[in-house]
């Protein structure tokens, strides 16, 4: 995906190959996922939240616990897997 790709572009790209998107861009997609209700789900985290560490630790329990037919439609906050 280009690196200039507008936020719906990024959106519609991921629903197109079946995979969910993982944002810090909350105000932007929470809008977004109104108007693509059928996406294949939306993670939002708030960048200033996370450090690298933590972050890639809830990110990967995030994966070990849902399965992709768990995120259809779903918009879901990232602190949900936070240790």
């Amino acid at each position: 995906m280009p690196l200039d790709a507008t936020d719906e572009t990024q959106l519609l790209g991921v629903t197109a190959r079946g995979r969910c998107i993982f944002t810090f861009n909350i105000r932007d997609f929470l809008v977004l996922a109104q108007s693509y209700p059928n996406h294949n789900g939306i993670i939002l985290a708030a960048q200033n939240s996370w450090n690298i560490s933590s972050l890639i630790a809830a990110l990967d329990c995030l994966l070990v616990e849902t399965e992709a037919a768990d995120w259809i439609g779903e918009v879901r906050w990232l602190n949900q897997w936070q240790r």
